[in-house]
């Protein structure tokens, strides 16, 4: 059984969900972007005893508040947030998808003293999404092209927008979570329902999804803007080039799909890497962000972490492959 508490915090007021009865280490699970803390749900049953399972909606997802999100503090909001819940629960080990394992990178790299150890699932690069090219994420322009809130597609925000819970479009929640979140023809079974309401949890607007638009000179002609989710991860505001710096260092663990097409070096969501196989027009030249190299070249100067990648596997591993990700999150924990 789950239970779902508001846990008011220093910053804000958030949605917890957790396992009755469950007492030991906390660990606590952070989702992706478009998502929220009900992907995490069989994980948390899952988890074996001396362990205590939580997981938190972001701002803006799921039940917790709908705060504004100031995307010039990159992932900040988010990672304040949840170093703010630890406050409250005390050090934990962190547990991050997608976006949220950017969140977790961030907190361990402002607070590393309050987390246990640090899983990364699929996690969104060290320098962002977007905007960047080679292992040490190089800005391909000083604004940060590429990225932001304009690369949303805008025809999966309306379709968020229009609460669409079918299957009969290509951008449809369903049709992403079934294409995109995993690999083609996995099994969601009973959950399917669940995680598409959990996708159209997302609030939207310039200051939650996709977030306010710029314009660039350069192609594609987009840039970052200043609010909203998107923009937390540009390259202009969230960088993590020195988690290699701080002490103490807890042990990572990164866990990932080989088959993702969303954090990949060949991104599927990559305006660049679009343009360069035809589907955007106008390609520059301009090469495409290595997204799987550059958390590779972060993590090997930080040291102290294990990679476990899982072979036909997509975007979510504890969704498609729960059994072998959850003996390597299991190990984790009890090496921890």
């Amino acid at each position: 059984m789950i239970s779902a508490e508001r846990i008011s915090t220093a910053r804000s007021t958030l949605n917890v969900l957790s396992v009755p009865g469950t007492t030991g280490e906390p660990v606590l699970f952070v989702h992706g972007n478009v998502s929220s803390s009900t992907f995490w749900r069989s994980t948390m049953l899952a988890l074996p005893a001396g362990f205590r399972p939580l997981a938190v909606d972001l701002r803006g997802f799921g039940d917790s508040d709908p705060a504004p999100v100031d995307a010039t503090r990159g992932l900040r909001d988010y990672s304040d947030d949840v170093l703010s819940l630890l406050d409250v629960i005390g050090a934990a080990h962190l547990v991050g998808w997608s976006m949220g394992g950017g969140v977790v990178l961030q907190a361990l790299r402002d607070r590393p003293e309050t987390v246990r150890s640090a899983t990364l699932v699929n996690p969104v690069s060290p320098y962002g999404f977007g905007g960047t090219t080679g292992p040490d994420g190089v800005l391909t322009h000083p604004d940060g092209t590429g990225a932001g809130g304009g690369a949303a597609n805008p025809d999966f925000v309306a379709a968020l927008r229009a609460g669409d819970r079918s299957a009969d479009s290509p951008v449809s929640p369903r049709t992403v979570l079934r294409t995109a979140y995993v690999v083609p023809g996995a099994d969601l079974g009973d959950d399917e329902d669940a995680f598409v309401e959990s996708m159209l949890s997302t609030r939207l607007g310039e200051d939650h999804y996709p977030g306010d638009t710029a314009t660039a000179a350069a192609w594609p002609g987009v840039a970052p803007g200043k609010r909203g989710v998107l923009n937390t991860m540009a390259p202009t505001y969230f960088r993590i080039d020195d988690l290699h710096t701080i002490d103490p260092k807890p042990p990572i663990l990164w866990i990932r799909g080989t088959e993702d097409v969303i954090v990949s070096d060949t991104s599927l969501f990559d305006l660049v890497h679009l343009g360069a196989i035809g589907v955007v027009p106008g390609w520059d030249g301009t090469p495409a962000q290595p997204m799987v190299t550059q958390t590779r070249a972060a993590l090997d100067r930080y040291g102290n972490y294990r990679e476990v990648a899982i072979p036909g596997c997509g975007h979510s591993p504890h969704i498609e492959k729960p059994a072998e990700f959850r003996a390597a999150l299991t190990a984790q924990l009890s090496a921890a």
